[in-house]
């Protein structure tokens, strides 16, 4: 029984049960304060009059947690499994829980870890911390490497327990060690984040690529990050761009962003304006100021697909709301004439309304 991703938050402000994925910034680009909600502030823009998205660093480090990803679990054999994680999955979280009491006490790890997981997150039953960190600590000294990071988790947060940052690093290379994914991922950010552990880039390299390997998205988007300012590696634009590239297939959309941008300027892999641009529309859609930004550019400025000012002021507008805002195109806005840019304030207002 796999249960879904829970991954850590490396500021160690937890607000919610299952913990926010963080994106990194490498040493090298890190700001000594690390901001959030606000990706870095956009480049300054080509004075040409069909400029070109250039690439941006890399989203930096969440200050404030985000909803965890979850990443289905794969088939078991035993059907008893089946019938604990199928209840979980259908969202039949009563029944989850007494199955997985039952299998629990017979000794069941994997029953164990979920019954962590419904007490933690208060599936089914009222959230216990407490309770939570008890079965995850059986489930992880049985062997468990979920249950190992799931219980690093909450002694790195101090939920259901004093914070432990010690015995957190322990369950998290223990978990990494076991093949864990998250685990290898959250401890290379502990080694570039040079508090908790030594800062030790090459080590948070190796642990990112056992992550990225392992098909894990941020993983692969932190990894590109790396080749591609060559960071505890080998600088490679190219491997980078395959990292990104596999990243964005999973739906990671700052990797979006990176891999559209890439295409667009033929950084790394064959240039490929329409395609970036529809990656660039994908990403806008789903919330990214930059690819709002980068969108509005190639809209307005017809580079890699038709021209559509409307289009592109409505995503310029609702970057600008988002902090992405571009005194050329506030320019270009005013002198666009009043019937479009009243559909393009018309179009923005719509489409903010509407999330």
């Amino acid at each position: 029984m796999k249960l879904p991703c829970i991954t850590m938050l490396a500021t160690l402000l937890l607000t919610v049960p299952a913990a926010a994925q963080l994106q990194i910034t490498p040493p090298a680009t890190t700001p000594s304060a690390p901001a959030e909600k606000q990706k870095p502030p956009a480049p300054a823009k080509k004075k040409e009059a069909a400029p070109a998205p250039k690439p941006t660093a890399s989203p930096k480090p969440s200050a404030s947690p985000k909803p965890a990803t979850v990443i289905p679990a794969p088939p078991s054999d035993d059907p008893n499994v089946d019938l604990v994680f199928g209840a979980y999955q259908r969202g039949q979280y009563k029944t989850a829980f007494e199955l997985a009491t039952v299998r629990a006490q017979a000794g069941d790890a994997k029953a164990m870890t979920m019954l962590g997981e419904l007490y933690s997150n208060a599936m089914g039953i009222r959230r216990d911390y407490a309770k939570a960190a008890e079965w995850y600590k059986r489930a992880a000294d049985a062997g468990d490497r979920e249950a190992m990071f799931a219980l690093a988790m909450l002694r790195i947060s101090g939920r259901g327990g004093p914070v432990d940052k010690s015995e957190a690093v322990r369950l998290m290379a223990s978990a990494a060690k076991l093949g864990e994914p998250k685990a290898a991922y959250n401890l290379a950010l502990l080694y570039l984040d040079g508090q908790t552990l030594p800062q030790d880039v090459r080590r948070s390299a190796e642990l990112l690529r056992q992550a990225a390997d392992a098909g894990l998205p941020e993983a692969q988007y932190a990894l590109a990050t790396f080749y591609k300012e060559g960071t505890g590696v080998p600088k490679d634009p190219e491997r980078a761009v395959r990292l990104l590239q596999a990243a964005a297939i999973a739906d990671n959309v700052d990797a979006e962003v990176e891999y559209a941008i890439a295409m667009f300027n033929g950084t790394g892999t064959p240039k490929n304006q329409p395609a970036a641009v529809a990656l660039l529309r994908k990403a806008s859609r789903q919330g990214s100021a930059i690819a709002q930004n980068r969108l509005a550019w190639v809209l307005i400025n017809g580079v890699g697909t038709p021209v559509d000012k409307i289009e592109g002021f409505k995503w310029h507008l609702v970057a600008k709301t988002a902090g992405k805002g571009d005194p050329e195109l506030d320019k270009q806005l005013s002198d666009l004439p009043a019937d479009d840019r009243a559909k393009a304030e018309a179009a923005a207002r719509k489409w903010l309304g509407s999330k």
